[in-house]
């Protein structure tokens, strides 16, 4: 294979079959769980990385299922997002994922920088009950539930939570184990097409893990509970800040 050939065919690894394809990604009848609950607001600064700040201790416990996307087939995933801003713009941080597919693991990792790794979510209808789980090998790690479509939502709010920017933290390393790219990334949610949002009475179990910690944030109120379904379209990113100029 030909210099020139490499540099026309790569954009993902492995190059003569890559785990996913080109973006941007679609995604139809998207469908979110999303705890939001009151931290230890001393372990939750340590978390974040600058420039970002926070405002209140806030972590928003997320269970999304993903029945068809572009390339990325059937999938759920889950993970905790932080409410952050940038120079005074409102915006989210994900600082950890768990997912059941190999695609947008690698895909997420390469493009954006998704903090993405292997594990087994689920989020179904358990009678009038949404519930969401994470299990990490044989271990439960998180449970989430959720009364069944109690409420209706503010539909504007769920809208401009959805479009608000979104923060990553982008780690590559080089071939000597130094960091090669480290870099804060923006995207953004377009083409939204929401086909509704629901509040209820909401609860949020977090089990102790070394691989998964994600009970290191710990959960001492709830705040609010939200379901929502939506098409949308995950758009590519830019760089925010580069960590190594």
């Amino acid at each position: 294979m030909k210099a020139q050939d490499i540099r026309e065919q790569a954009f993902a690894m492995p190059l003569t079959s890559p785990a996913y394809p080109p973006g941007p990604y679609r995604f139809v009848d998207r469908e979110y769980l999303i705890v939001t609950y009151r931290t230890d607001p001393d372990r939750l600064r340590a978390l974040v990385p600058e420039p970002l700040e926070i405002d209140e201790p806030l972590v928003k416990y997320e269970f999304i299922r993903m029945p068809d996307s572009t390339g990325f087939g059937d999938y759920t995933e889950t993970g905790q997002v932080f409410p952050v801003t940038l120079d005074g713009r409102k915006g989210s941080y994900t600082h950890c994922m768990f997912l059941n597919d190999e695609g947008p693991i690698a895909g997420g990792r390469e493009i954006w920088g998704f903090p993405k790794k292997l594990a087994s979510p689920s989020l179904r209808k358990e009678v009038d009950t949404l519930v969401g789980t994470l299990d990490y090998g044989p271990l439960r790690v998180a449970t989430a539930t959720m009364g069944y479509k109690h409420r209706a939502a503010d539909l504007e709010a769920v809208r401009a939570s959805l479009e608000a920017p979104n923060f990553l933290l982008k780690i590559i390393p080089h071939v000597d184990g130094s960091p090669r790219i480290c870099e804060l990334v923006e995207y953004a949610l377009t083409d939204i097409n929401l086909k509704g949002a629901w509040t209820g009475p909401g609860a949020l179990a977090l089990a102790p893990h070394a691989l998964a910690p994600v009970a290191e944030l710990p959960v001492l109120e709830i705040v609010s509970t939200t379901h929502i379904l939506a098409d949308l379209t995950l758009g590519l990113g830019v760089v925010v800040h580069d960590y190594l100029t």
